[in-house]
């Protein structure tokens, strides 16, 4: 998408593209250090802090902030070459474009010799999907049910001896009796697993259902819709209260639509049809041992790198994201994609700016027009409740460099690689198309991580650079650092270190093939992702409109 002038492990800061009018500093910068550019020389006026940028010529009032070859801003007022770019002296701007032809066809595809003829173990479904894990869901169709969902989670764990906070249990006794930690630490009794070839049940709770629009109520279904036929669930328990706007017959519709030979057992519980509650927990609590004794007859078999679906996301993000973890994500997609398996791009707010890049990789007008309609549709949602795309950076991702929406975009946009763009889902659409697609979602992480799962993806890598522990019910998450100093502090949550790339000491090519061998371990199996390991399972449907 846009050309990376390569880092070295003496360079102090760099400029990513031949057309930036702005450098990236790699480390702390004191005022008065000059910097020598491709172009010439600067010296600078101020101290710049590790992540932030900082102009190579002067500003005028209204020039265009350029980086990663794009527009990401313009200047409030004039700025001095030198000097550090802030959020009271630049705006967020974007580049305005013509209509273009889409040319996909100048994609050079990367070396995946070294993966011909590679597998993972999966669960095949019938379908035709193949699942990287293999859950048992139980799901509330409204909120009223969550207190029950929560019943029910409590009781199968501990029906099956798995309590992911146990050590937190006893950390919390030893300290009530004023013990040092681990003084007395219970040794866990070693428990057989009665169901080997299953990952676990998985419990869903939201707060939405009842109220809202019916137009809410019919995407929640199409959403769990999404997460019941997901090739890593096996079947699911469902409890309605039974008088809500999201009823079972919307939730039926969208599972049939996606599943039109009933290759999943779905059971479904109305608590106001039941009467009361130890009838409901009785039927549900069998349902759910029932569906796990069906789930565990399936095993991993050997399945082709094609069958894997892979979801990208960013949190947390900072000002070297789009530097080393975004590109070699985006790196990792386009060798799946060129052994032809299927990827999705999603964060509408953080593509905006480089639509014209994105419209031009796609695979034919009607793709690149779709994606431009949700675009502004998007846009419009968000203009009527008073907020747009300027106002999507956090705190947090200011604090570390990233200083407008289209800045933050630029990078954000890398995770999707150079591949050609051959769909555009709007939000709880399913993919059905191998390569590289675009899902309408919004820019809040679990938001949008729990779309990318309901549309298919079966594994999804979320790149941070301010640390996020964020996972899901259903998908294993594989958490990418863009730096070393996040990946040795947070070290609980990081799967993989990008900091290499920045500190100039391997490129992303060779991280690129170590972390498509990390993926593969975790679609077989072979590696708990860190979420996994800290029972990290966040779900949180999109309310359309109100969130960026």
């Amino acid at each position: 998408m846009t050309e990376m002038i390569a880092t070295s492990a003496t360079r102090s800061s760099l400029r990513i593209h031949r057309l930036d009018n702005v450098r990236v500093a790699l480390t702390d910068l004191t005022a008065g250090t000059r910097i020598d550019d491709e172009t010439g020389s600067v010296t600078l006026v101020e101290p710049v802090r590790r992540k932030h940028k900082f102009t190579l010529t002067p500003l005028a009032e209204g020039d265009t902030v350029i980086m990663y070859g794009v527009t990401v801003g313009r200047a409030a007022h004039a700025i001095p070459a030198g000097a550090v770019i802030t959020t009271e002296n630049v705006a967020h701007a974007t580049g305005s474009y013509i209509d273009q032809d889409v040319a996909p066809d100048d994609w050079h595809k990367p070396d995946v010799s070294a993966f011909k003829g590679r597998s993972f173990d999966g669960y095949h479904r019938g379908d035709g999907s193949v699942g990287t894990a293999n859950y048992w869901l139980v799901v509330p169709l409204v909120f009223c049910e969550n207190r029950n969902i929560e019943v029910l989670r409590e009781c199968v764990s501990d029906a099956l001896g798995d309590d992911p906070h146990r050590r937190y249990k006893q950390l919390a006794r030893a300290l009530l009796r004023g013990e040092k930690e681990g003084a007395q630490e219970e040794q866990a009794p070693a428990i057989e697993r009665p169901f080997p070839n299953v990952d676990g049940v998985r419990f869903l709770t939201h707060a939405m259902g009842c109220g809202g629009t019916r137009e809410d109520a019919q995407a929640l279904c199409q959403l769990l819709a999404g997460y019941i036929c997901h090739p890593n669930v096996a079947g699911a328990t469902v409890l309605s209260l039974g008088c809500q706007n999201a009823q079972a017959k919307l939730l039926q519709d969208a599972i049939a639509a996606r599943d039109p030979n009933g290759t999943r057992t779905v059971n479904y519980f109305e608590q106001q049809a039941l009467g009361d509650e130890e009838s409901l927990m009785r039927e549900a609590l069998t349902a759910i041992f029932d569906g796990l004794k069906a789930a565990n007859q399936v095993s991993r078999q050997p399945a082709p790198l094609s069958k894997l679906v892979l979801g990208v996301e960013c949190g947390g993000s900072d000002g070297f994201s789009g530097l080393s973890a975004n590109p070699l994500v985006g790196a990792v997609m386009d060798r799946l994609v060129t052994l032809g398996g299927a990827g999705m791009l999603a964060e509408f707010p953080e593509l905006c700016g480089v639509e014209h890049e994105l419209k031009r990789r796609c695979t034919s007008r009607e793709v690149a027009q779709r994606f431009q309609q949700l675009m502004d549709a998007y846009t419009q949602h968000a203009a009527n409740v008073g907020a747009s795309f300027a106002m999507n950076p956090s705190p947090g991702n200011i604090r570390d460099g990233l200083i407008t929406d289209a800045m933050k975009s630029a990078g954000a946009a890398k995770k999707g690689g150079d591949s050609p763009v051959v769909d555009v889902l709007d939000y709880t659409e399913p993919l059905t198309k191998p390569g590289l697609s675009l899902l309408c979602t919004p820019g809040n992480d679990v938001e949008s991580t729990t779309a990318l799962a309901g549309s298919g993806a079966n594994l999804i890598m979320f790149t941070t650079g301010l640390g996020t522990p964020t996972g899901n019910p259903v998908v294993p998450v594989l958490k990418i650092a863009s730096n070393s100093e996040l990946a040795n502090r947070m070290f609980d949550v990081i799967d993989f270190d990008a900091g290499p790339i920045i500190e100039g000491t391997r490129t992303i090519d060779e991280l690129a093939d170590e972390l498509l061998g990390l993926c593969i371990d975790a679609a077989s199996g072979r590696y708990a992702s860190c979420a996994m390991r800290l029972n990290q399972q966040d779900f949180i449907p999109w309310k359309r409109g109100v969130s960026l």
